[in-house]
């Protein structure tokens, strides 16, 4: 299942669209993404200890987006140049980690949606054991991404050569610089196609997005109960805020890209009857992979205007104890209990 069915015209075309939209998209992606997600590290490891509101979990979105944003740049470097000279393990590790980080953005964008649901529906139900319970579950979403993202380069056969084509002013690579979308498939049975199909769009997109949108049902209904304080209110709207935003960028990058998934399934496979028709699904379905890389992106922006950790940092940086030489002014007990506390965040 290549992209060189020569029974619809030119698929030399075809690549030099693709290999634009890959190189274009990725460059913008790439800085913001970068910067963004380490500046959400520095911030969160300093609150890993202190708040309780998902931040583990929060932590190792921010990893996974960050492992994403750093294939970027080879990825660009083959768009562009059209040839892989880093070898066929370093394309397949680039390859799979694309699916992974992926895959490990919906799961840890899920557990910080319920997360936040059950810390306004049940609060006390946390304790100190709970975060030790976070970083077993992220380990464990770790280990099973891995596992379930195993057949997209396991399917992939670095033995076949593509098909020949004609020239073009951006030549298709040679089979041995060839890489990603230009690997060649494993022959599988269509049953089998299917199978593996469904099972990444039920378990990786439409179960993790049901359990998006139900949280924020339940703390949108949440908030519409009367009787509390203006306090547990305004909590309630800051987990509203961040379970919003998580289904957003459900349905902003991860949607179109598991709308197209299947039906680039079957127009690499021929399987469509009109020309026309697989043209535009092959080339709307490299604008949705890319969409679906936007999230590294956009998750920052996320963290800044749902977590009041972001404003607070980077409003009014903390100087480090270092820096304060034990200069500081003494005071009386009488004007301590007016100063204001030093706790740690809400959120």
């Amino acid at each position: 299942m290549n992209v060189s069915n020569q029974s619809c015209g030119n698929s030399d075309d075809l690549q030099i669209y693709q290999h634009r939209v890959y190189a274009i998209i990725y460059s913008v992606i790439l800085v913001p993404g970068l910067l963004g997600n380490v500046l959400a590290l520095w911030v969160f490891q300093s609150y890993i200890r202190e708040t309780k509101r998902a931040v583990v979990f929060m932590m190792n979105l921010a990893v996974a987006d960050l492992l994403q944003v750093l294939s970027l740049p080879l990825r660009i470097y083959y768009y562009l140049i059209h040839s892989w000279p880093f070898g066929h393990s370093v394309c397949m590790l680039c390859f799979y980690l694309k699916y992974v980080n992926m895959y490990a953005s919906i799961f840890f964008l899920v557990c910080v949606s319920v997360r936040r649901c059950e810390l306004i529906i049940r609060p006390l139900h946390y304790t100190s054991s709970r975060r030790r319970s976070d970083l077993c579950v992220s380990a464990a979403g770790w280990l099973l991404v891995c596992l379930g993202c195993l057949p997209f380069p396991l399917l992939r056969n670095a033995g076949r050569t593509p098909e020949p084509t004609a020239p073009s002013p951006a030549p298709s690579p040679a089979p041995d610089t060839a890489c990603f979308s230009e690997l060649p498939m494993v022959h599988i049975s269509v049953p089998a196609g299917w199978a593996l199909m469904a099972g990444a769009e039920l378990v990786g997109f439409v179960l993790p997005l049901v359990l998006v949108l139900a949280c924020a049902c339940l703390v949108a209904r949440s908030l519409r109960e009367v009787g509390e304080g203006v306090q547990d209110r305004g909590e309630k709207r800051r987990a509203l805020r961040m379970v919003m935003s998580c289904a957003l960028v459900f349905l902003l990058c991860f949607a179109p890209y598991h709308i197209t998934m299947p039906l680039d399934f079957l127009a690499k496979a021929d399987a469509l009857g009109s020309c026309a028709l697989r043209e535009l699904v092959l080339r709307c379905h490299p604008v949705t992979l890319c969409l679906a890389s936007l999230n590294s992106g956009l998750d920052p922006i996320m963290y800044y205007f749902t977590t009041d950790e972001f404003k607070r940092r980077l409003s009014r940086p903390e100087i480090p104890e270092s820096f304060s030489l034990g200069q500081r002014p003494s005071c009386t007990p009488a004007e301590t209990k007016f100063l204001p506390s030093h706790e740690g965040p809400e959120d």
